[in-house]
């Protein structure tokens, strides 16, 4: 089993940047994708970026495209999601997720199968 911690959530204005961090302990050996989702106050729970192993491969949902970049640091067992020019509609809690069993990428949040507690963002206009 994977445990995953965020962090670097926070309030910031329109426009502003974010960089948010995935510390990933347990069982981390073995090359796993990771991936980025997000809930607003009422909503589902959404996909927002996936990355493999490599790092190589991403994808990114359409809301985000040329925004936010995901990245990870192996060595140091943390994923990150570094957030450009915030809306307001990107508030939400941002979970880290790990697909410990599969090394292909998935924007499915029922494909992952280890999960963070989340970190709150909030975007004021």
């Amino acid at each position: 089993q994977v445990q995953l911690v965020e962090s670097g959530g926070g309030l910031v204005q329109a426009g502003n940047s974010l960089r948010l961090s995935c510390a990933a302990s347990g069982r981390t050996s073995g090359a796993y994708a990771m991936g980025w989702f997000r809930q607003a106050l009422g909503k589902e729970r959404e996909f927002v970026a996936t990355i493999t192993w490599s790092g190589r491969t991403t994808d990114y949902a359409d809301s985000v495209k040329g925004r936010f970049t995901i990245s990870r640091d192996n060595a140091e067992s943390t994923l990150y999601l570094q957030m450009n020019n915030l809306k307001p509609e990107d508030t939400a809690v941002y979970y880290c997720a790990a697909r410990t069993k599969y090394i292909r990428i998935s924007s499915r949040a029922e494909d992952y199968d280890s999960w963070g507690q989340g970190t709150q963002v909030t975007v004021s206009s």
